[in-house]
């Protein structure tokens, strides 16, 4: 299944928890695994806490303190830093299903990393029951 997300920042974290958990209801699997695919060199996908928004601030300002913006960057779009980060969190991620729910900790979520917003952009969930 193929979803939309319009971000609003150059850089920001998204909770798509619930975008995932309503696949998951729409569907009727009731266990499984679900696949969250970011089709993007500039953007991630993560797993990290949601109770407390003050850890997204500091993911996002540990990642810029890693990443810079070089001028010495040959790429001719500027944006190595953004491709650099979205390496480091990765394309996509795995969630166990059990009973129909996302098998995740008290404190978990699932997060698309924007590194080079404000953009439109996808993510494709796929639900594989067994």
């Amino acid at each position: 299944m193929e979803h939309h997300l319009r971000t609003n920042r150059s850089e920001e974290m998204i909770n798509i928890t619930s975008i995932i958990e309503n696949e998951i209801r729409n569907t009727g699997v009731m266990n499984g695994i679900v696949t969250i695919f970011v089709p993007h060199t500039t953007a991630g996908i993560t797993i990290n806490e949601n109770a407390d928004p003050d850890v997204i601030h500091d993911i996002l300002f540990g990642l810029s303190k890693i990443v810079h913006k070089y001028p010495e960057f040959k790429h001719f779009e500027g944006n190595s830093h953004a491709h650099i980060k979205a390496s480091l969190m990765g394309s996509s991620c795995n969630v166990i299903i059990e009973d129909g729910r996302l098998k995740l900790g008290t404190w978990q979520g699932v997060y698309f990393c924007e590194f080079d917003g404000p953009r439109n952009r996808k993510i494709y969930v796929k639900l594989i029951e067994g």
